[in-house]
């Protein structure tokens, strides 16, 4: 498919509909669960696994690496064969694809297990920001030889002269960089201790690693000095195999919240709680602060929309949970005065610049936008019926939170609506269901 013709539904659905719906597992604990399985002593079961482009890139390179998997793609089960913290091959060539996660875990864990390999990506992820986690890396005795530009995929990685340490970290573009770190940095000869740098005022992606990590045994120990936080791992740790359950995606399940704002209506996702130890949870309250009711049940959140879909903007930093920019810049354009989202120029360095995103494609729709430093306000107002198409970049989050302005906006059509299929490959036909009911 290579376009999409969003439905019109606004004015079209009560108040009292409720869309319930089912999303997949989530990509970011689907990915470090499959790293952790794969270090641990033993095998392991992972259930509600995610099985995206992202995840399957994630397999491909564990597989090439010689851990062994079975997966169930209809049971959403992956059962691990895990190493114990010695990968069986030491020396391969290995591509990552577009997947981020894999990019920045995968690249730690073989700079920390003593072999050579030569890593290579998609030209989208070569573009993307690789240079704090290398440059660390080889302030461990890592030698990086890069075929291309400096700081980017494709190279080589040879770690045979790894040794433990301590290490700065810049999370200021990513905190994957830290994740992928804590992860691994056990199985150093003495250990890893790493020092946070950077802008970012809260890390909920870390938090969510060292939570998988609690989950197979490992304690990550964090200290604070003169201000800044650090991490201990301790050599030896290592994880025990278990049978571990998935949370569903939270930021696949805020398009639908959001979706509920914008036509002022219910929506409930199943499985989803204001426990999920997933940082985007914060943006489903959020959405409180736009007139939207959230209660709970034991199947999930339920959020009742703004009335009419009537709702004030706000101005929100959304640091924390940055991939629900696109959303909230969706909600924002229906709103009866502006929206701030401020606390994101990291997202000008992701599958796309995000931050041009919005204001390119809000701005073929008619909106105003101000793009500043690490920020964007839009200024809603009437949009008529013409037909636009939207361009999505190949990326997955631009396309699912534009579909939802056509939601509300005739004529909206979606370019390339298949590149979603990197974290929810059958977003556009849980749509088609929505609309069509």
């Amino acid at each position: 498919m290579d376009k999409y013709r969003v439905k019109c539904i606004f004015g079209k659905i009560s108040s009292e509909k409720l869309i319930k719906v089912k999303v997949p597992g989530s990509k970011s604990i689907t990915n470090r669960a499959l790293l952790i399985a794969a270090l641990a002593e033993g095998e392991s079961g992972l259930s509600g696994a995610l099985f995206s482009n992202d995840a399957k890139n994630m397999i491909a390179c564990l597989n090439s690496l010689g851990i062994k998997t079975d997966i169930d793609e209809e049971n959403e089960t992956i059962v691990v064969q895990g190493c114990g913290g010695r990968l069986p091959v030491r020396e391969a060539g290995i591509n990552v694809g577009s997947a981020g996660t894999a990019a920045r875990f995968i690249t730690a864990l073989l700079a920390f297990s003593g072999g050579v390999y030569h890593l290579d990506a998609s030209e989208q992820m070569k573009k993307r920001p690789m240079k704090p986690l290398l440059d660390a890396l080889i302030s461990l005795g890592v030698v990086i030889s890069y075929d291309e530009k400096e700081g980017h995929f494709p190279f080589t990685l040879d770690s045979r002269e790894v040794k433990g340490g301590r290490i700065c970290l810049d999370t200021g573009i990513s905190s994957q960089f830290l994740s992928a770190v804590i992860m691994t940095g056990f199985l150093l000869k003495n250990g890893l201790k790493v020092d946070i740098g950077g802008e970012r005022e809260s890390l909920p992606y870390v938090d969510m690693t060292v939570k998988v990590m609690e989950g197979f045994g490992v304690k990550v120990d964090t200290v604070h000095e003169n201000g800044l936080a650090s991490y201990i791992l301790k050599e030896g740790n290592g994880y025990t195999a278990r049978e571990y359950n998935i949370e569903p995606d939270v930021s696949a399940a805020c398009y639908f919240y959001a979706m509920a704002e914008i036509l002022g209506c219910k929506a409930q996702v199943e499985r989803v709680h204001l426990d999920s130890i997933q940082g985007d949870i914060e943006f489903v309250k959020l959405l409180t602060k736009m007139r939207a009711k959230l209660s709970e049940n034991s199947e999930g959140i339920v959020l009742q929309g703004a009335k009419d879909g009537n709702y004030e903007g706000l101005e929100a930093n959304l640091n924390s949970f940055s991939d629900q920019s696109l959303t909230l810049a969706a909600v924002g354009a229906f709103a009866k005065s502006p929206t701030k989202i401020t606390g994101v120029a990291h997202i000008r360095l992701q599958e796309s610049d995000r931050l041009l995103a919005i204001k390119t494609e809000l701005e073929r729709l008619g909106i105003k936008t101000e793009i500043g430093e690490g920020e964007i306000t839009i200024f809603p107002m009437s949009m008529d019926s013409s037909e636009v198409e939207i361009e999505t970049y190949e990326d997955h989050r631009v396309a699912m939170a534009f579909a939802l302005i056509g939601l509300r906006r005739e004529g909206v059509v979606i370019k390339n609506p298949g590149c979603s299929a990197k974290t929810f490959k059958d977003y556009f036909k849980v749509l088609d269901k929505i609309v069509g009911e």
